[in-house]
């Protein structure tokens, strides 16, 4: 699949990198005979434009599959990033442990083998890697980030984003390995930036079914106050959990995503949002400019599609 944009100066909008979107099926995806197959499925948002592009390894959320961000990460994708969504697993229990396991799995593979499968004349830049993932996708990635499993890391991150990250509850207890520790400014990242982006309406129950999808307590609210400068945070009134994903999200399980969380009007704006500050952050601490960020942050960006709820910042 190509994803062509015209040129644009809004991260809120397509940026004007033509896109392929590479569907990769572990050990059905070699190109070569001497391919090293990637440990698990992938999708692969990349331009196609000759270049050295950075790295966005993005984990999806609880039993949620890759492709139902694939409009979120072809908008990032086209404005200058490789972004690299594996399918962790198809069922899971409460324990994350074994995603964290496969995550340093994928990233150590990243070196050896994702270069074969990007355009021609694509090079990843490795050295500056960004770990990313979505409620929780976002706590494995704090918690590899974080080595909670004694799981390292090959590579190091360049920055950490939490995109309305959950460490999950199970019987009243969070899910292992807990990531929280409710010690404000607990996390040793040893100065890497973090962002972190919450939904107002994640910790409102959609029906007297389901409890909400981001209960309150161990949300991003909790995720920020734990993390060291630089971090940044950005809560989006009106807009719920899921509303990150793509419109049209198909199967039961897509089919199931507007129904067990509380959602927005639409999902586009929040789409557009995260997309936008993910690559605002990047902007910021990849590239050296923050003017973007910057705005956003003050409030003086024309171009932000949602209303805040709340922004704060350590730097």
């Amino acid at each position: 699949m190509t994803m062509n944009s015209s040129l644009t100066s809004s991260v809120f909008e397509l940026g004007n990198q033509t896109i392929q979107l590479i569907k990769c099926e572990a050990q059905k995806c070699s190109r070569r005979s001497d391919s090293t197959d990637p440990p698990r499925p992938l999708l692969i948002s990349t331009p196609s434009e000759t270049g050295i592009y950075p790295v966005l390894l993005f984990l999806h959320g609880y039993l949620l599959y890759n492709s139902f961000y694939s409009q979120l990460i072809q908008h990032i994708a086209s404005h200058g990033f490789i972004v690299v969504a594996p399918q962790l697993y198809s069922v899971a229990g409460p324990d994350t442990n074994e995603e964290i396991k496969i995550t340093a799995q994928i990233t150590n593979w990243l070196s050896q083998g994702l270069s074969r499968f990007l355009p021609p004349h694509v090079k990843p830049n490795l050295s500056t890697l960004v770990l990313a993932g979505h409620s929780r996708g976002g706590k494995v990635a704090f918690a590899l980030a974080l080595n909670k499993s004694h799981t390292t890391s090959p590579l190091k991150f360049s920055a950490l984003i939490g995109i309305d990250p959950v460490d999950g509850m199970d019987k009243g207890k969070q899910t292992p390995p807990p990531v929280l520790t409710y010690v404000p400014h607990s996390f040793n990242l040893d100065g890497t930036p973090v962002l972190v982006i919450g939904s107002g309406l994640g910790e409102v129950k959609k029906n007297p079914l389901f409890p909400p999808c981001a209960p309150k307590g161990v949300n991003h609210e909790d995720f920020y106050n734990e993390c060291c400068k630089p971090a940044y945070y950005f809560l989006a009134k009106d807009y719920g959990h899921l509303d990150v994903l793509d419109d049209d999200t198909k199967g039961i399980r897509g089919k199931s995503t507007y129904c067990v969380c509380k959602n927005g009007e639409s999902r586009e704006p929040m789409r557009k949002f995260v997309a936008g500050v993910v690559v605002a952050f990047m902007k910021a601490y990849l590239d050296g400019d923050s003017s973007d960020l910057l705005a956003i942050r003050e409030g003086t960006h024309e171009m932000v599609p949602l209303e805040l709820q709340r922004t704060e910042f350590q730097v």
